[in-house]
């Protein structure tokens, strides 16, 4: 199993409005960017499609250390999923998750993959989330061309 190291980011303007989402991948000395956007997305949304797309471009398992700054994604995944597939995709609250749809594929990917969620400060100098958010802004800016 090849391990491999993710950074992902989102970025939108005015949010909701135009957004970025971009991925880093590290794996065997080779770094791979994937990059993308919507002309009418959140933040979150961008944060969470960043991570579909990064494990989508997986052709097989890997073992993942996959950093983030948004704690929205690392909780989402790691701890609020098992209690919204539960609850039917209700909050503790009752009401329908926000980005249904996006966290049902991010949690069929998941399934494929050994991943370990690590956050990181975004905008503090570490070289990947730095990358990321680079990438999501460009795909971002380009929507607003």
């Amino acid at each position: 199993m090849g391990k491999v190291i993710i950074y992902s980011d989102g970025a939108c303007k005015n949010n909701p409005g135009p957004g970025g989402w971009g991925a880093v991948l590290l794996y065997a000395g080779q770094i791979k960017e994937l990059s993308g956007g919507a002309k009418s997305t959140t933040n979150n949304q961008m944060e969470i499609q960043a991570a579909i797309e990064a494990l989508r471009s997986l052709k097989k398992t890997c073992e993942i250390d996959f950093y983030t700054d948004s704690k929205y994604l690392q909780n989402g995944i790691t701890d609020w999923i098992a209690n919204w597939k539960r609850n039917g995709w209700r909050t503790s609250n009752k009401r329908p998750v926000k980005n249904k749809d996006l966290w049902q594929e991010l949690d069929r990917l998941v399934q494929l993959q050994q991943i370990s969620w690590l956050w990181t400060q975004g905008h503090a100098g570490d070289w990947g989330n730095e990358r990321a958010h680079r990438l999501a802004s460009v795909a971002m800016r380009k929507l607003l061309e």
